[in-house]
C-alpha cells in the first residue's frame, strides 16, 4: 500500500533521506526535476511553448531545474521567477545560477523594482506551476492570487508541480478558492497528498500521477499515518487461496436480506455478485412478490420467503449463516423498520448494511447501539450525512467518518471516486482502482454482494471491505474497457468479477 503522509511528515522524509542516503538537497532537488521532465516529455510534444512560473522557495527550485531540462529536451521555454522580497532559498538560488549558464535562456525575474507584465498565453501553451509548494499554509492573496487567476482564466494547459499553487495539502476548509491553480496534470513527489482524494479539489487537481523521488525506504517504513492507498500489488497478501478438497460448505452461506415490490433488481444484483466472489452458499430473504424473479433469474440462490406481500418484515432464523447482508432493494417501510430492528437485536455477528438499511438507521439512531461491532457500512455520502450529520466538504465528511468508525466500532466504506474505508482503529484505507461508469444504478449493490461473498468466507472484516471495494474497482474497470465508461451498468460489473480475480492473482 502507498502511505499518504501529511504535508508536515513529507518534509520530515525528505530531511532523513538528505540525511541518511545521504544525497544533497540541491541533488535530490534535480532528482526530482528529472522525473517530472521525464513524464513531460512523454506526455507534450515539442512544438508547444512552455511558460515556467518559479517562486522564491523549493517549489521555485524544482521549477527552475525543469526549466534547464527542458530547453537540454530542445523546449522552447520561457521562465518568470517571482521575486518580491528578493530572498530565494538555497536550492532555488542555485538552480537560477545553473539556468542563466545556458545559452539562449528566455528568464525574467519579477521583484518589487521590475514592472511585470505577463505573457499572453493560448491553448498551444503548456504552463508549469512552480510558484508555491506543499508548505503553504494561509490563503494566497494580492499579486500571488492575481497571477493564480490570470492563469486559470487562460486556455493554456497547467501542469503542476509537486502540488497546484494555493492548495494546502490536507483541510482546504479556510483556503480561498479563486487563489488555488486549476491544474490540468498534477505531477507529486513520491507520495500523493490527501488533498488529491477529495472531491473538492478535482477542479484544482485534474490528473495527478506520483514520481518515486527516491525517499529513503527505512523512514517511510517507520513513519506513522493513517492514510493508505490501495493498489493492485496488495491484493496478492488477502485474497485467499483455495484448497482442492474443498467444498460449498468450506466457503460459508450467506444471508441476504434484500428487496422489495419494484426494487426486486438490486436484490439480484446483490446475490449475484455475492456468489460471484466465491461464497460457496447463499440464502436470499426477499418478500413474496419477488420469488419467481430470483428462482428464474438466478437459480444458484437458494429463497427464503417472507411473511409480506411486498416488503421484508419478518426476521428469519440466522444463526446457521457464516455472515448477513442487508439493504439493497429494502425500502423504508414502517414494517421493515421494525423486522430491521428485531434483526440487529438478535444477530452477534459482524453484518453488512448498505442502501435503505442504513436510511432507516439514520431515522432511528438510537439503534446504532445494537449493531454488532466490526459491522460493515456502506454509504454513500448523502446516506453517511443521514448517519452522521452534514458535512461541508469531502474532507469534513472524511473526518466524521473516521470519528464515527471509532466511536461506534464500526468499518464505514464511504463510496465515492476514491472509496474511503475507514476502521475501528481509525485506519483509512483509499480505493486505486474504478472509473466514472462505475457512477450508475445498481453498483452500490453488486459492491455489497461482493463484501457479502467475502465475509461469508471468513475474511476478517477490514480484509473483506478492502479487498471487495478494489476487486469492485477493478471489475468496473475491465467492464469499462470492453464497454466504454457511459454505457457501464452494474451487471457488467459483475460479468467482470472473474477475469478481475485472474488479473490480481
Amino acid at each position: 500500500m502507498i502511505k499518504i503522509f501529511t504535508t508536515g511528515q513529507v518534509k520530515e522524509l525528505d530531511a532523513y533521506t538528505i540525511e541518511k542516503e545521504p544525497v544533497s538537497s540541491i541533488d535530490l532537488t534535480e532528482r526530482a526535476a528529472t522525473l517530472f521532465v521525464q513524464e513531460f516529455v512523454r506526455r507534450f510534444s515539442k512544438q508547444k511553448r512552455v511558460v515556467v512560473f518559479a517562486g522564491q522557495g523549493n517549489n521555485g527550485a524544482d521549477a527552475l531545474a525543469v526549466s534547464r531540462l527542458l530547453i537540454e529536451e530542445s523546449f522552447r521555454v520561457e521562465t518568470y521567477l517571482f521575486n518580491p522580497t528578493q530572498r530565494l532559498s538555497m536550492d532555488c538560488a542555485q538552480n537560477k545560477q545553473r539556468l542563466l549558464e545556458m545559452e539562449r535562456v528566455e528568464f525574467t525575474e519579477v521583484n518589487k523594482n521590475v514592472g511585470f507584465k505577463p505573457p499572453l498565453l493560448g491553448e498551444r501553451d503548456v504552463v508549469i506551476d512552480g510558484l508555491f509548494g506543499s508548505g503553504l499554509s494561509r490563503p494566497l492573496e494580492g499579486g500571488f492570487a492575481a497571477m493564480i487567476g490570470y492563469i486559470n482564466e487562460s486556455s493554456a494547459t497547467v501542469v503542476a508541480i509537486d502540488i497546484p499553487s494555493g492548495l494546502f495539502g490536507e483541510d482546504n476548509r479556510a483556503n480561498n478558492p479563486d487563489a488555488i491553480i486549476k491544474a490540468d496534470l498534477t505531477l507529486a513527489f513520491s507520495f500523493p497528498k490527501l488533498a488529491f482524494l477529495l472531491p473538492e479539489n478535482r477542479q484544482y487537481v485534474g490528473e495527478w500521477k506520483a514520481l518515486d523521488i527516491g525517499i529513503h525506504p527505512d523512514i517511510i517504513e517507520k513513519t506513522p499515518t493513517p492514510y493508505h492507498l490501495v493498489c493492485e500489488e496488495d491484493m496478492g497478501g488477502i485474497i485467499l487461496p483455495r484448497d482442492r478438497f474443498a467444498h460449498k460448505g468450506t466457503f460459508g452461506h450467506a444471508l441476504l436480506i434484500a428487496g422489495s415490490r419494484g426494487k426486486m433488481g438490486a436484490s439480484l444484483l446483490a446475490a449475484k455478485s455475492c456468489l460471484r466472489m466465491g461464497a460457496g452458499l447463499l440464502t436470499v430473504h426477499i418478500p413474496q412478490c419477488g420469488e419467481q424473479i430470483l428462482q428464474t433469474a438466478f437459480p444458484e440462490a437458494m429463497v427464503s420467503l417472507d411473511d409480506h406481500q411486498e416488503w421484508f418484515t419478518s426476521v428469519p432464523e440466522s444463526s446457521n449463516y457464516t455472515a448477513i447482508g442487508i439493504g439493497p432493494g429494502l425500502g423504508q417501510s414502517p414494517v421493515s423498520a421494525t423486522a430491521l430492528e428485531g434483526l440487529l437485536q438478535i444477530i452477534r455477528k459482524p453484518v453488512v448494511l448498505d442502501a435503505d438499511a442504513l436510511n432507516i438507521i439514520a431515522s432511528n439512531k438510537e439503534w446504532l447501539s445494537l449493531i454488532p461491532p466490526r459491522s460493515i457500512l456502506t454509504p454513500h455520502p448523502k446516506e453517511f450525512d443521514r448517519l452522521a450529520g452534514e458535512s461541508s466538504c469531502g474532507y469534513e465528511r472524511l473526518l466524521k467518518a473516521q470519528s464515527f468508525a471509532a466511536e461506534h466500532m464500526l468499518y464505514i466504506v464511504l463510496k465515492g471516486a476514491y472509496t474511503a474505508i475507514c476502521t475501528p482503529e481509525g485506519k483509512m484505507y483509499f480505493n486505486g482502482s474504478g472509473n466514472p461508469g462505475m457512477a450508475t444504478a445498481g453498483s452500490g449493490d453488486v459492491l455489497t454482494g461482493m463484501i457479502l461473498g467475502l465475509l461469508a468466507q471468513g475474511y476478517e472484516p477490514e480484509k473483506a471491505a478492502v479487498a471487495a471495494v478494489f476487486i469492485h474497482g477493478t471489475a468496473g474497470d475491465l467492464a469499462a474497457v470492453f464497454h466504454s465508461e457511459e454505457s457501464l451498468i452494474a451487471s457488467d460489473v459483475i460479468d467482470m468479477i472473474g477475469k478481475a480475480f485472474k488479473q490480481l492473482k
